[in-house]
């Protein structure tokens, strides 16, 4: 009925938040519902605006990892939002509290449904079962892929991308530096979108830095950054949010 009546809808493809930070595959019950009554030659056309989200940030991070079993810091709820409070109440009092990085949100062209039917064929309302189940999925999967593409890349996931492929060495701030910045030209050379905050790439590597070791999942020893003990499954979540894009330029 909402989409009959042409209300904008925010639809999570997914049905639910990452536990990995990678993209999850789609669910089609929504699009399903979508799509049931949709006539492709008279009334409204459905049009698709491909949504990519990325934060530096997602306070629930370390309680997906529990949830899914990943021995990292196993505490109760209770205990990490204590644990949470106290840590920053402690940085305020020192005058060494930062803000927790930066969301950022992008959006892709939009895909009309009538468009995308009338170039296969196809009217959902006349297909079988199988067949319908199957264009369900072709759609679901050009959707998310367009999702993908307009995803940003934010600080914290260039710097936590480049420390775990690079696991079994340290680097020194420069020479992380200079591996960031060339992942981000190599992002930007295949269209994808990275926020560069202030304008200042320097600025940007320099704050997802800062962000990853005042969270210790970074720390220094006389210079050379490396992943503290434990902490590659957290640094992992926030490097699979960009994954789909460093591969590509890979």
């Amino acid at each position: 009925m909402a989409t009959a009546a042409g209300v904008t809808q925010a639809v999570f493809p997914e049905g639910g938040l990452s536990r990995d930070g990678r993209l999850r595959p789609p669910k089609l019950g929504i699009l399903d519902y979508m799509l049931r009554a949709f006539d492709p030659k008279e009334g409204r056309d459905i049009v698709f605006v491909p949504t990519g989200i990325n934060y530096d940030r997602t306070f629930e991070d370390r309680s997906f990892l529990i949830h899914r079993g990943t021995a990292v810091q196993r505490r109760g709820a209770a205990t990490n939002t204590f644990g949470f409070v106290m840590r920053n109440l402690w940085l305020i009092a020192r005058n060494r509290w930062h803000r927790f990085g930066y969301a950022c949100v992008n959006f892709g062209s939009p895909i009309s449904l009538r468009g995308w039917v009338e170039a296969r064929g196809i009217d959902f309302r006349t297909l079988g079962k199988e067949e319908r189940s199957r264009r369900l999925e072709e759609l679901a999967s050009e959707l998310m892929e367009a999702v993908a593409r307009v995803i940003p890349a934010l600080p914290v996931s260039l710097v936590a991308t480049i420390v775990v492929r690079s696991l079994e060495r340290g680097f020194s701030e420069l020479e992380l530096k200079a591996a960031a910045l060339s992942l981000m030209e190599s992002l930007e050379a295949r269209g994808a979108h990275v926020y560069v905050p202030r304008g200042d790439q320097d600025y940007a590597i320099a704050v997802g830095l800062r962000m990853l070791t005042l969270r210790r999942l970074v720390v220094s020893n006389d210079g050379i950054y490396r992943v503290a003990s434990g902490q590659m499954p957290l640094l992992e979540y926030y490097a699979h949010a960009i994954a789909h894009l460093v591969d590509g330029a890979a």
